[in-house]
């Protein structure tokens, strides 16, 4: 399951107007005990929060929205497991995006505010002075769909479950965790073997929430498709694999009059449609058979909103604003295979990508090049060359990094739009290629022993041949035998699973605050763990220092440092070529199926959690 720091950084919000502490964490106290134990039931990783005690509901969503209809959607590819904790099996997209609606979680997130959560299962949490264990306050009425309590037993059985047969991403994330423990009074205790990670205490309300009364009888880290017990608003209901699968709102859900559920979670069923072809989704939702579309396509955005039922308004379509950090698109070399551990050889095939003519002859003008991994954040980019604390840090390492990183600002080629070959950048990259030690025979980039320079760029879905065929052209102008191979999904998800491609279309979405998660973005104890999230194979051991600068940041202005210091080796190790990213979210809808709050909520679409159907009546 490829979780987005969204989803990774659900951490406790906290009563408004209180006194801040370190590594950007606004931590409004509730009170504090002796021994500098703080109690908050809520906190922000970067600012004040919105909302205090006094919150009814959020400001985004409609609290008088009716329950009831449906809402379908559409999946792509197939699913044969109801199991995403675990590398065996494909849950699938559907429920990959939604299907966390049936487990709930000990905080919730805010959709108008930067890495902030509300309490869901969790009353309060409460840490001390140097953050080496945490609290949490289970609440007394959480129940399970059959309708037994949720308890912190539950929890600690999560942890252990997930950490020990889970996905490498919950071994890495909680590796700081050295104990996890049930205590009276429904609390729950996570104890860390590190101190002064302001981060962990809050990282924690993002276990997953397991009952350990279902899954204790069960094995775990296998694929299957039994219906799986959870607490959430939803259940999964009617299902036939790789063709539909249905989530049904719980009517008598434990937590549905919670300040942070009223006005979301109204539709009675939300149904996925199982397409293997994005073409035949979007055909479906044409037709009238799909009813909310996010639409990832410029080329569908551009050239077929022409049908009937949108130019007659009964589809409407919307380019929504979405504040906070972007997700980057590009293309990931696989830095383990030979190839491509020479930093010259990715820099030069990196310029090969011509996102001028691209953006234009393919995408319509409707991206913008990313010039960092932390786009659309104002103090986490690496910009111009590195000063003051960024620079200070980086010092310590200048004897292992390019020189051209302390002298000039990281930049992309850019070229002027044509199409045709840019003569300073080809030559530019023949000269690294050749510094590498590769040169050009007959036509044919080899290696001194005649071998010559072949590599695959692999993808799942058909409609990806578009963008990266002018890209693989581009990069045979310097003598490269670049070739696509198209797998069906399940082979695709196998293949990146066991890192087994040379190059792919990533995309790297972090948060305004970023932790513990860029361990396993980019350390090297990732870099070789089926299943994991480093994705282009970093092992640097300077990206691995940085990153724990800021995971023990003490405060905002040190994380940002660290954070512009991080982005900036990255960019400089050309480990992806960034290519892409989108400044406003593509949707469409049937307009007499769902129907969205107005506004939107800044930071997220919202849906399904906050839109409604407008013929439901209660």
């Amino acid at each position: 399951m490829n979780i987005t720091r969204r989803q990774t950084t659900q951490m406790l919000l906290g009563l408004a107007g209180g006194a801040t502490t370190g590594a950007g964490l606004h931590i409004p106290s509730v009170f504090a005990k002796e021994g500098g134990v703080t109690r908050a039931f809520a906190s922000s990783l970067v600012g004040t929060p919105r909302y205090d005690e006094s919150m009814t509901h959020f400001n985004y969503v409609n609290p008088d929205a009716p329950k009831g209809g449906r809402a379908r959607l559409a999946a792509i590819g197939a699913f044969d497991s109801f199991n995403p904790f675990v590398v065996k099996g494909n849950v699938g997209s559907g429920f990959t995006l939604f299907g966390g609606l049936i487990y709930d979680q000990l905080m919730d997130d805010s959709y108008d505010e930067d890495s902030t959560s509300y309490g869901s299962l969790v009353e309060w949490m409460e840490w001390p002075k140097d953050y080496s264990s945490v609290i949490f306050k289970i609440r007394d009425e959480a129940r399970w769909h059959d309708g037994e309590p949720v308890t912190p037993e539950d929890i600690v059985y999560s942890f252990e479950l997930v950490t020990t047969k889970g996905r490498p991403l919950y071994r890495l994330y909680y590796e700081n965790v050295e104990k996890a423990e049930a205590l009276p009074g429904n609390l729950l205790r996570f104890t860390f073997n590190q101190t002064d990670n302001r981060e962990l205490p809050h990282i924690m309300s993002q276990v997953p929430v397991l009952p350990k009364h279902y899954w204790k009888d069960r094995t775990f880290d296998e694929s299957s498709l039994d219906v799986p017990l959870g607490s959430g608003p939803y259940r999964i209901g009617k299902f036939e694999p790789n063709t539909f699968c249905e989530f049904e709102r719980v009517e008598d859900w434990w937590g549905r009059d919670l300040p942070v559920n009223i006005g979301k979670h109204n539709f009675d069923v939300l149904r996925f449609e199982y397409f293997k072809d994005p073409n035949a989704a979007f055909d479906a939702f044409k037709a009238g058979q799909v009813d909310f579309r996010e639409e990832p396509s410029s080329l569908n955005w551009g050239t077929r909103y022409d049908f009937p039922a949108f130019e007659g308004g009964d589809v409407v379509r919307l380019e929504a604003e979405i504040e906070g950090p972007k997700r980057v698109i590009g293309s990931a070399f696989n830095a383990r295979r030979p190839l491509f551990k020479d930093r010259r050889v990715r820099e030069a095939i990196a310029m090969a990508f011509d996102f001028e003519w691209s953006n234009s002859a393919l995408y319509f003008d409707s991206y913008k090049r990313p010039s960092s991994y932390f786009q659309g954040t104002d103090d986490l980019m690496a910009t111009g060359i590195p000063e003051g604390r960024e620079l200070a840090l980086l010092e310590e390492y200048r004897d292992d990094l390019p020189s051209e990183l302390f002298e000039k600002p990281f930049a992309l080629p850019v070229t002027d739009g044509s199409g045709r070959p840019d003569r300073r950048a080809l030559r530019r990259a023949k000269k690294l290629l050749a510094d590498a030690g590769w040169s050009v025979k007959s036509g044919k980039l080899v290696n001194a022993e005649g071998e010559p320079f072949e590599f695959e760029f692999l993808i799942g879905a058909k409609v990806q041949e578009r963008t990266i065929a002018p890209f693989i052209k581009n990069i045979e102008r310097l003598g490269i035998a670049a070739s696509i191979r198209l797998v069906d999904s399940s082979q695709y998800v196998s293949r990146v699973r066991a890192f087994d491609f040379d190059m792919i279309s990533t995309g790297v979405a972090n948060s305004a605050s970023p932790g513990n998660e860029q361990r396993d973005y980019w350390g090297s104890d990732a870099a070789e763990k089926t299943g994991g999230r480093n994705t282009s194979g970093v092992a640097d051991p300077i990206v691995d220092a940085l990153i724990e600068k800021i995971v023990f940041a003490d405060d905002r202005e040190e994380l940002a440092a660290a954070t512009r210091a991080l982005d900036r080796v990255l960019l400089w190790g050309h480990y992806n070529i960034l290519q892409i990213y989108r400044p406003f979210e593509r949707i469409a809808w049937w307009k007499d199926k769902v129907i969205h709050p107005d506004p939107l909520p800044s930071h997220a679409v919202g849906f399904p959690s906050v839109w409604w159907d407008p013929e439901a009546e209660g």
